[in-house]
């Protein structure tokens, strides 16, 4: 299993994958994302699935980029559907021999960027068929691989008008939150930002020790968080003794 997350907000897009690999009980670590295509023309690609499709769909990729676009995609729909192609041939290939072995085809993939004449970064969510969606601003994420543990703060935190400071902050604390829950998803996380102001990409890469204030003081702030909610309705049914202590008066003799 593994974590990516892609965010496109009025800033820029952002980039987010964990790091650890899972064979049985081997664990090791490997980038889950790459950055394709000449200065000036890179798109990013994030990946949950079997590694070996991964491998070689981007090997088919790069392939047809060196044979056919040396100077990069004319915009980001034809990388995607250059993607999509390489993508197929794979699943022709190899999809029978992955069902002999009780194995299924699930790659899936995240790719994002602003190429040639697109008038603003954009991010899709290809699908193992090789069919797609793209990302729109009501939901200014997508994520892959396992998604539940850190959806709840994308979608109370996250908004298409956030700035990229704090949308970096939401997007690590959903990978915070995934790693504690899920033992296969871990460091090191690598992210990758793409300023929309600047068309570049920047990346980067941390381990556990170099996020270390950043996850201390999260957990210490979440459990004073939750001491500090208000009593709610349920005080009074299962405490209510401790309810009765909270409405108690003191009496002046």
């Amino acid at each position: 299993m593994t974590y990516c997350l892609g965010i496109a907000i009025e800033d820029g897009l952002i980039a987010l994958s964990d790091g650890r690999i899972t064979s049985g009980t081997e664990v090791s670590q490997a980038k889950k994302q790459v950055l394709l295509g000449p200065p000036g023309a890179q798109f990013v690609i994030m990946t949950s699935g079997l590694r070996s499709l991964r491998d070689k769909t981007l090997a088919y990729l790069k392939r047809d980029m060196v044979e056919t676009r040396p100077e990069g995609f004319r915009g980001m729909l034809e990388a995607v559907m250059a993607y999509a192609k390489a993508l197929r041939r794979v699943a022709e290939e190899d999809r029978e021999a992955l069902q002999i072995s009780d194995l299924s085809f699930n790659l899936h993939a995240i790719i994002g960027g602003q190429l040639g004449p697109d008038t603003e970064p954009s991010m899709f969510l290809v699908y193992p068929e090789g069919n797609w969606i793209e990302m729109e601003t009501r939901t200014p994420y997508l994520s892959i691989g396992a998604t539940g543990y850190g959806k709840p703060i994308l979608d109370r935190a996250l908004s298409f008008d956030k700035p990229m400071r704090t949308a970096l902050n939401i997007a690590y604390l959903s990978f915070d939150s995934t790693r504690v829950s899920a033992s296969n998803v871990g460091f090191p996380v690598d992210i990758s930002i793409y300023l929309r102001r600047e068309k570049v990409w920047h990346t980067a890469r941390y381990d556990y020790d170099e996020v270390r204030e950043q996850r201390e003081w999260w957990n210490t702030n979440l459990t004073e968080l939750a001491s500090r909610l208000p009593d709610g309705p349920w005080l009074d049914g299962l405490l209510p003794d401790i309810a009765q202590k909270r409405f108690s008066v003191v009496r002046e003799e």
